[in-house]
Order: structure tokens, then sequence, then C-alpha cells
């Protein structure tokens, strides 16, 4: 694909994204969504979080084309390498996880991850375009062009870091409300608590590692080289 139509595209998905954290923002005279957002705001909920993500990686990434076509560069240094970084370690394995991990659920008992009450407040578009689309957009961008992966260590701990965060939200959220997130951690017993969390952080790890592979096999190593030790 050329520099153009990259822009061009990443520009479409930037507007898709913008435009469904604006259609979800929307409560004003929604008594129904209000109540949803209750107790810990938007923000406590995973997916809402990746479409925000979502939209900042389009962001960057469209801001990263527009320069390179202004400077006439192949790659703007900084931006290009937080562009990567920010795919590589986040919006892929992220949006990939929320891709699989809800649609399992939601097919085992929705009434663990989406209650069917949900339907009246957000439209099968919208929650296809919240759990669905963001996959194949995520494996677009894997195809369109090539990320530079970190250090595996490095690039698992920024991933365990930013799992850690949410999760402490998560018990923050319940120990000053009284309510889970998910009516699926209201099921489980401490134990069972960590266990799920502890899964869900392997099964990310695993979909970065996934990541790192695909981008491997469809344009060949990518990894940052390794720092000679003098």
């Amino acid at each position: 694909m050329t520099r153009t139509a990259t822009c061009i595209y990443h520009f479409l998905v930037l507007c898709w994204y913008v435009f469904i954290n604006y259609c979800i923002s929307q409560e004003r005279g929604d008594l129904q969504k209000f109540k949803i957002f209750l107790n810990g705001g938007r923000w406590k909920y995973l997916t809402l979080l990746n479409l925000l993500l979502q939209a900042i990686f389009y962001g960057v990434a469209c801001l990263e084309d527009v320069l390179k076509r202004i400077k006439g560069k192949k790659d703007i240094k900084f931006l290009t390498a937080f562009r990567d970084l920010l795919f590589t370690t986040l919006a892929f394995p992220i949006s990939t996880f929320v891709f699989l991990s809800f649609w399992m659920l939601f097919l085992y008992n929705r009434e663990l991850i989406y209650p069917e009450a949900l339907d009246a407040i957000f439209p099968v578009w919208l929650n296809h375009a919240m759990h669905t689309f963001i996959f194949p957009f995520s494996l677009v961008e894997v195809i369109l062009r090539p990320h530079c992966y970190p250090l595996k260590k490095n690039g698992l701990t920024l991933l365990a870091a930013a799992s850690l965060a949410y999760t402490s939200r998560v018990l923050w959220i319940y120990s000053e409300t009284g309510t889970w997130v998910y009516p699926l951690f209201a099921e489980l017993s401490p134990v069972g608590l960590t266990a799920f969390f502890s899964a869900s952080y392997i099964f990310l790890a695993g979909i970065y590692l996934f990541g790192e592979k695909l981008n491997h096999w469809t344009w060949g190593d990518m990894r940052q080289p390794r720092k000679k030790r003098k």
C-alpha cells in the first residue's frame, strides 16, 4: 500500500474510533446509560478504555504519516518508535484480548459480561463496533506495515504494568462502591478472582507473543537490537 493510501486508511480508522467514542459518551437524558456508568464512570470498562487507546494509536499513526510526507523522511524517529511501542505492547494485545475474551464469555453466558438488558441501550452495530471490528482493524495494521518490537522482557513488563493498573482500578472501585465492574467477578471467590486475573495476564502475554510472531512471519525480524555490553 502506498504512503498516501496508508495515510488515508489511518485517518478513516481514526475518524471511526472518534465517532464510536463520541456515540458512547452521549449520555445526556439517557438515564439507563447514566446508571451503567455510575460508580467508576466510563473508564471502568476495559472495552471503553480500549476504544480510547485505539483512537490515540491511530491519531499517532496518522500524525506520523502526515509528518513523513511533509518532511519527506522514511521515519520520524521518536514518533515512529512511540507508534511501534504503543501498537505492539498495548493496542494489538488489548484489542485482541477484548475481542476474544468478550465473545468467549458472551457465547458461554452473556449475563456474566454483557447482560441482555444492554441491548436496549447499545444497538447491535455499536456492540460489534466495540467488540468485533477492533480485531480486524488490528490485523490490517499488522499486515499494512512492519512494527519494531521492543525486547521481549520490556514489552511484557509494560503489558504487566498496564494489566496491574487496570486490575487495581477494578478492585478499588469494588472497595469504594461494593459493586463489581462486570457481573462475572461477583460469581468468583477471592481465590477464583486471583486465578482469573492471573490467567487473564497469561492470556494477554500469549497474545503479545503471537503478535510478535505474526509481525515476524509478515515482515521478518523487526525486534529492537540488543545493546552490546562494553
